[in-house]
């Protein structure tokens, strides 16, 4: 287990034995023939969690590669796409109750799971290893911000900021 102390003010894990989408922050799991996908605690706390979710495909229907499955409401609306081709299952209790993918997301917060046509593990490997997903954060404002400074860090958050701090408003 990679533990992240300091990323945007909270402490986040990232499992050593599953694979990441780096691309969209999910997490992958290998499942006999398919491939089990859900946000990383990472991803989720550069989102600010996960209000809602709406799925844009049926359970059981077939998905290509790069296809946008689901988009969730954070702060903003994120668009999901399936990282792998096949048929697709949707986790209805997450959907149902999206507060359980933030609360648990590497076990209960699961989204969906993709069963491919080619052999599953062949395609699993595909996907990024947590070393690689782990450096592809480091250029990420959870770790450019580890305190989880409110405005950032970037020169123009701060002078917003610093901006309305200094306004007097009647």
């Amino acid at each position: 287990m990679t533990v992240i102390e300091k990323f945007l003010g909270r402490q986040v894990t990232l499992p050593d034995d599953l694979r990441y989408f780096v691309k969209q922050g999910l997490w992958a799991k290998l499942d006999g023939s398919a491939i089990i996908f859900g946000f990383s605690e990472a991803a989720l706390t550069l989102s600010g969690g996960i209000q809602d979710l709406n799925f844009l495909v049926e359970d059981g229907e077939t998905v290509e590669q790069g296809q946008s499955v689901l988009f969730a409401i954070t702060g903003k609306i994120l668009y999901v796409d399936s990282p792998v081709q096949g048929i697709i299952c949707i986790n209805t209790a997450a959907k149902n109750n999206p507060s359980v993918i933030n609360q648990d997301p590497y076990a209960m917060g699961w989204l969906f799971a993709v069963t491919t046509a080619e052999p599953a593990a062949r395609t699993y490997q595909d996907i990024s290893d947590c070393a690689a997903y782990l450096k592809s954060l480091q250029s990420s404002e959870g770790f450019k911000n580890p305190e989880g400074l409110k405005g950032g860090v970037s020169g123009v958050c701060k002078a917003v900021y610093s901006g309305i701090r200094m306004q007097k408003i009647h």
